[in-house]
């Protein structure tokens, strides 16, 4: 018997006229209350166990998903105090990374756990749960379309988080923005551009994303030379030049592999481009490509090796000698000599006197 029922079915009081009235009226009340005691008593039990049950269930489940993320975190951890682990582990996205997993976990098994225990509560009562139920549907189809962003946005969070897609300290390509991801969120990803701005990108509206730090970065550098320089005496100065980098912190760590020329990439009839390339440590390669660009321009320079576009530097010329203008003195200048007195003028002869 519902209590809706048993409220209806209580007598109502009626005037008072006499004292055998209200003497009857309590005995009638009394009776119902005998009659009735064990439906209360059963109900408030069975709601009680039902209340305590769900609040245990929601502390275990908390309780064990909690364990799970710190365990997760001395995991990571553990794995960073590693030489390669170091390299391979950031450790502030992975507990990022662990707490939302955590936190979406722990709000589903909460909403699930209470949910039920509140519809079992409302059936203690011998409610009828099926208007109730239809009602809560369509309003949550209404909620569901007007906040369809939102949804999207939460959802596209979770799946991105659960598949590791990226974390703090990545630096990715999301379409809308690049940048290095400084905090992951459900709904909203904060990204930090190459000028310092700040970028909120909403998880829904990322149709794909470019990762650049997982697993190894490419540094490239072109070298474009005149046509007429010795390509096996430029592989060399190249190689050299990388190797003494290779040798030095911090690049050492920041290159994974050897530097190689790959070869020609591109031959004009003035110039000619000469393809270097190495393996980097994730998210490093502009750094390594900047570096490596200036070692190899001083070595060219050192080894006399012109780039396409240079001028050649010219000899400077000596001092003009100030003698060079005067002229060399010559035998007509001197009255007496043989060359002066071959070329006098022969005199016309005297007349004759009379």
């Amino acid at each position: 018997m519902s209590l809706s029922t048993l409220l209806a079915a209580a007598p109502s009081p009626e005037p008072v006229s006499s004292l055998d009235d209200a003497a009857k009226q309590a005995g009638d009340a009394a009776s119902w209350v005998q009659e009735n005691w064990s439906i209360w008593l059963s109900t408030g039990l069975r709601i009680m166990l039902i209340a305590a049950v769900a609040v245990m269930l929601r502390v275990a489940v908390r309780r064990a998903l909690t364990k799970l993320i710190d365990r997760m975190n001395r995991s990571a951890q553990a794995v960073e105090g590693t030489t390669l682990g170091g390299l391979l582990v950031n450790a502030e996205r992975r507990r990022q990374r662990s707490e939302a997993i955590g936190s979406v976990l722990r709000s589903v098994a909460s909403f699930l756990i209470l949910g039920t225990a509140v519809l079992m509560i409302l059936g203690a009562f011998q409610i009828n749960l099926a208007p109730l139920l239809a009602s809560a549907g369509v309003a949550g189809v209404a909620i569901g379309f007007g906040a369809r962003n939102l949804v999207t946005d939460f959802l596209s969070g979770v799946f991105m988080i659960l598949e590791d897609q990226y974390g703090v300290g990545d630096t990715i390509d999301a379409g809308v923005a690049s940048g290095e991801v400084i905090e992951v969120g459900l709904r909203v990803t904060k990204l930090r551009g190459a000028d310092g701005e700040i970028w909120y990108v909403r998880n829904g509206e990322v149709k794909r994303i470019g990762n650049l730090s997982q697993g190894w970065s490419t540094a490239g550098v072109d070298v474009t030379l005149r046509p007429t320089e010795d390509l096996e005496r430029v592989r060399t100065v190249i190689t050299d030049a990388a190797a003494e980098m290779a040798k030095e912190d911090p690049w050492n760590e920041r290159l994974w592999g050897p530097v190689e020329v790959l070869g020609l990439n591109d031959v004009q009839l003035d110039s000619m481009t000469v393809r270097v390339a190495a393996k980097t440590m994730p998210g490093k390669a502009l750094g390594v490509e900047r570096e490596l660009r200036w070692r190899i321009k001083v070595a060219l320079d050192a080894a006399g090796i012109r780039m396409f576009g240079e001028v050649p530097v010219e000899a400077e010329e000596p001092p003009a000698d100030p003698a060079a203008n005067v002229a060399a003195p010559s035998a007509f200048n001197s009255a007496t000599s043989p060359q002066t007195l071959a070329t006098a003028p022969i005199n016309p002869p005297q007349p004759r006197g009379k």
